[in-house]
């Protein structure tokens, strides 16, 4: 158990942290299978609008650093790939 206030108070702010980033990853999963509902629908249109609306959210995962760089352009440039092909 921690035993300083410096240590009591990390483990706070880690709990805040941990509930605020679970939120912000739920939110981009959210995205992404709009993307892919509009893909396995076989509607590009909708597809195209839900992968705009994801790239800026993936890219703010990044920038809060809830996701690796290299993963979220991974993911969008595969989910790109899947749209254009329909």
């Amino acid at each position: 158990m921690a035993n300083t206030p410096q240590a009591r108070k990390r483990i706070r702010r880690n709990e805040a942290r941990a509930l605020i980033n679970g939120n912000r990853i739920g939110r981009i999963r959210t995205f992404v299978k709009k993307v892919e509902s509009a893909i396995e629908g076989g509607d590009k249109d909708a597809a195209s609008v839900a992968l705009a609306a994801m790239q800026p959210e993936l890219m703010r995962g990044v920038a809060r650093g809830v996701l690796h760089k290299n993963t979220a352009s991974r993911k969008l440039s595969r989910l790109t790939k899947r749209v254009a092909s329909l």
